[in-house]
């Protein structure tokens, strides 16, 4: 059974900075793509930033600049460091693991708070 433990989230000033950390357990198949989601209050879940088996990465463009994905293949980890936080980077934020046939993975969810 895949398992997806995050950690890293918390309350953060504006300008700060948070490292989360999801690892990946429970794994029997290639992982094509890890990364990260959030969701604020009242609005949808949305893509953050993304690193694919190859190494390559997708951003929303509102983090760019300030966010970096990484990810270590050895571990099945996924890290999402965020940096210049702003209060609109509130959310919860979510990491998911996904494969071409079996779908999505999603792990429980850390929060983030940024105050102004």
């Amino acid at each position: 059974q895949v398992q997806l433990a995050e950690s890293g989230g918390g309350f953060v000033q504006a300008g700060g900075s948070l490292k989360l950390s999801c690892a990946a357990s429970g794994i029997g198949f290639v992982v094509d793509a890890m990364g990260w989601h959030r969701q604020a209050p009242g609005k949808q879940r949305e893509l953050v930033a993304e690193i694919r088996r190859g190494g390559s990465t997708n951003y929303d463009d509102s983090v760019k600049g300030r966010f970096t994905v990484s990810r270590d293949n050895a571990k099945n980890t996924v890290y999402l460091q965020m940096n210049n936080l702003k209060p609109e980077d509130t959310a919860v934020y979510y990491c998911k693991l996904w494969n071409i046939y079996r779908g999505n993975y999603w792990g429980q969810g850390t929060p983030v708070t940024v105050s102004s």
